[in-house]
């Protein structure tokens, strides 16, 4: 080992810090949600004395005690701002989380392991805001978010349509010429099939995008590189050595904006879900209600539900305040089960620009 690569390690040591800073940061804030006061001096002393007194031979005790008074100090000023949180599915530099900051840039990003998690998060009032993907143009419906909408009190208050960019991303200083293996989501290694054959490189699925160029850069494997986003590849130090990577430029994904309370702006697109009757027809005549009244449906999806059953999600054009569509779902309601008005809002549409 020489001098180069000892600094290199500690380039890696403190990235990794840094990153744990930023999550302890994230706990602090959600932990504000459940408290009533943001002193707990009890609690600090705890914490104090037990960094102070942990055996790490090469921490002396005043700089351990020293450092977590900062810490401290710092969460608590952060939780006295009262920032408000959007919960999303995946590591950050998600395809997600760049929607979430694109629909407002003050929101404080939390990632969430599951789909579920992000509902229940919203639904306990952890998280001010979700958001999930519901479909994209070339992978389509995403089923086990759908599943949800259909068994969720939460509404959907915004809606964001937006290009999905893939890039090749590689650890600084890998030669490209050796890289053999590129891990991504499943998803994302299927929009760049093309690309990779062409390059005659392996493809190795990964639980999510971000997470690859997250596993990547922390573990530097040779001959390595990753599928995600710009965003993740500026989060975690990477280089883009290809941009644009998708075999599509009509790559977009859809996401919906979720919180416990309703919008009160007026909006220009609405979401329903319910069940129909188990016999002939009875969807048709739902729809039919919408067509007669000349409101555009604009999806339409049917869910599997129990053994044999379906609810079905809409989305239609129009505003909740407008006669026409109060009249139509009311009739929808009166026609139909288990019916719930999601939602009226308004959807944002991102240009297909190349980046």
């Amino acid at each position: 080992m020489n001098l180069d690569e000892i600094r290199n390690n500690i380039d890696q040591i403190d990235a990794k810090i840094l990153k744990l800073l930023n999550d302890r940061m994230e706990q602090a804030l959600l932990s504000k949600k459940f408290k009533t006061e943001i002193e707990d001096t009890e609690r600090e002393n705890q914490l104090l004395e037990k960094v102070k007194n942990s055996p790490n031979a090469l921490l002396d005790g005043n700089l351990t005690e020293t450092l977590y008074k900062n810490i401290i100090t710092w969460s608590k000023k952060l939780q006295a701002k009262n920032h408000m949180v959007i919960g999303f599915q995946g590591e950050h530099g998600a395809y997600s989380e760049e929607a979430a900051r694109t629909w407002d840039n003050k929101l404080v990003t939390i990632p969430c392991t599951t789909f579920n998690d992000v509902f229940a998060g919203v639904a306990s009032g952890m998280f001010d805001y979700g958001i999930v993907p519901v479909e994209n143009t070339l992978g389509g419906l995403v089923g086990s978010v759908n599943e949800l909408l259909t068994n969720t009190d939460l509404k959907i208050i915004s809606a964001i349509d937006m290009p999905i960019h893939h890039s090749l991303l590689m650890t600084p200083g890998t030669d490209h010429r050796e890289i053999r293996e590129v891990y991504s989501h499943s998803q994302a290694l299927s929009q760049c099939r093309r690309f990779l054959s062409r390059n005659n490189l392996s493809l190795v699925p990964f639980y999510d995008t971000a997470g690859a160029a997250k596993m990547i850069s922390e573990t530097r494997p040779r001959g390595a590189a990753c599928i995600a986003g710009k965003f993740a590849a500026e989060l975690y130090g990477l280089e883009v050595l290809k941009e644009n990577i998708e075999d599509s430029n009509t790559n977009r994904t859809r996401f919906l904006i979720l919180s416990k309370n309703i919008e009160p702006k007026p909006g220009n697109k609405c979401s329903i879900t319910f069940r129909t009757a188990h016999k002939a027809g009875t969807l048709f005549e739902t729809l039919e209600l919408f067509a007669k009244a000349g409101i555009n449906l604009t999806r339409i999806e049917s869910i599997p539900d129990e053994p044999g059953t379906y609810s079905f999600l809409l989305d239609f054009t129009g505003s909740d305040k407008d006669e026409n569509v109060i009249k139509t779902i009311k009739k929808a309601e009166e026609s139909t089960s288990d019916f719930k008005l999601l939602g009226c809002y308004n959807e944002i549409i991102v240009e297909n620009k190349k980046i």
